[in-house]
């Protein structure tokens, strides 16, 4: 049986991705040092008084790993297993994506160490807010920009931009990405990460010469990206044939109809007991054979104990860091072609930048003209990616070095932006939230 989740350390891991970049670029120790750690680490205390009367305490964090490239960017996130190491690391990754994808933001993250599923919606509203006090002075739209993740949503969203902007006297609809569109959202946020998931397999599948329609997909991870994605790829004529989410999961040989299965999941809240499929353990899922497995559900998912038996042509990771440095080797010496995080699941924070340019210009784009941005900027990402993969995998004692290509361009990315700031003396990158890394937004 293959186990799903082991005890590794996300920060650890992280740093040794950036070490193996660093290394196939050739980087001094000077420019590691400058790049390498977080800028600015905060822990805060969060006292909420909960519906039975009593105080309880919460341990809260919001890290800001980088605003070489301009101002933080990153998700917070509720649940019981945040710890300040795995904040740091998702800050890092942050930090690498908006550099891949080659948008104005540094990389950032928030996490409160709460279990929202037994907390009502009048707790999460008082921790939303009082959280959100405790980190006021790091958050702003030039400052620090927070977004949904895991369990938190749109109304999380609108709670600190409600809180942020009575403490500031006006409405700052900026300060977070990811609200309701009735308070300055943008279209296309919602299944933002999932499209941008199935763009980037669209571009595996090409260059690989494998036709996506027909291929067999297993999604680990139910969620808004792993849906999303399950729902793009089965309106592609792909076949997903093994599905799971926290409470189990479902396997039809033939194929899963993955617009009922997101009915269900909507009533249920989880995909067991879907008609015309037999359940499947999460172990035993990961083995299926396949042509693409998308991971998307947390950390550590493949890694050393269980990478061998993973059978699949192309590997998307949906989720952030889901395979370990382990697992990488093992899977590339097995020919996988691996999409890593930074990249895979960009479409994301791709969204949330346009949604922050959107609000801070006050005009607001059509849903269409937002995908076929987001088409543009992840294809062009995947391309720059690509090019430099021979290069990085000769860097890297002939592994395919599609991840160290990946790490590559960010890194190469970030040094500059560093540069840049140094050299115009810490000022702010681009002059206008219009512009894109120097580009109009029209250009998009």
């Amino acid at each position: 049986m293959l186990t799903t989740t082991r005890a590794e350390n996300a920060y650890e891991l992280a740093l040794q991705n950036f070490d193996a970049a660093a290394d196939v670029l050739g980087l001094d120790n000077d420019t590691r040092a400058m790049i390498k750690y977080p800028e600015r680490v905060l822990t805060v205390s969060v006292p909420v008084r909960m519906d039975n009367g009593h105080i309880q305490r919460f341990e809260a964090y919001r890290v800001q790993h980088s605003s070489a490239r301009g101002p933080g960017k990153g998700g917070i996130r509720y649940h019981p297993q945040v710890t300040l190491d795995e904040v740091k690391a998702l800050a890092t990754w942050m930090t690498w994506k908006c550099a891949v994808v080659n948008i104005p933001f540094g990389g950032a993250k928030g996490g409160v160490t709460c279990d929202p599923k037994h907390m009502t919606q009048h707790e999460l509203e008082r921790l939303t807010r009082r959280y959100t006090s405790a980190i006021l002075p790091l958050i702003g739209p030039e400052k620090d920009i927070p977004a949904p993740d895991v369990y938190t949503n749109s109304q999380t969203m609108a709670w600190i931009m409600d809180t942020f902007s009575m403490m500031k006297g006006y409405a700052v609809p900026g300060v977070v990405t990811g609200k309701p569109l009735n308070l300055g959202g943008s279209l296309g946020r919602n299944e933002a990460t999932g499209r941008g998931v199935y763009y980037t397999i669209e571009c595996a599948c090409e260059h690989l010469g494998m036709p996506l329609k027909g291929a067999r997909v297993v999604v680990q991870g139910f969620g808004n990206a792993g849906s999303i994605a399950a729902q793009l790829l089965h309106a592609a004529g792909a076949r997903v044939i093994g599905v799971n989410d926290s409470t189990g999961g479902v396997y039809n040989r033939n194929g899963l109809n993955i617009p009922e299965l997101m009915h269900l999941k909507a009533l249920t809240g989880k995909v067991e007991g879907f008609p015309e499929s037999e359940p499947i353990s999460a172990e035993d899922l990961l083995a299926l054979d396949c042509d693409i497995l998308v991971p998307a559900a947390l950390e550590n998912a493949v890694h050393a104990d269980n990478a061998a038996r993973v059978r699949t042509r192309i590997v998307a990771e949906a989720a952030n860091g889901p395979l370990t440095p382990a697992a990488d080797r093992i899977l590339e010496d097995k020919g996988v072609f691996i999409i890593p995080d930074i990249l895979c699941n960009a479409g994301g924070v791709t969204v949330s930048y346009f949604e922050w340019v959107q609000d801070e210009s006050h005009l607001f784009w059509e849903a269409q003209d937002i995908y076929n941005r987001l088409e543009r900027v992840m294809k062009t990402a995947f391309s720059d990616v690509l090019k430099i993969r021979q290069y990085a995998g000769h860097r890297a004692s002939g592994r395919s070095g599609q991840r160290q290509g990946n790490l590559s361009v960010n890194t190469e990315r970030r040094e500059q932006g560093t540069e840049r700031k140094t050299r115009a003396g810490c000022e702010s990158v681009g002059s206008h939230p219009a512009f894109f890394w120097g580009r109009p937004a029209r250009d998009l």
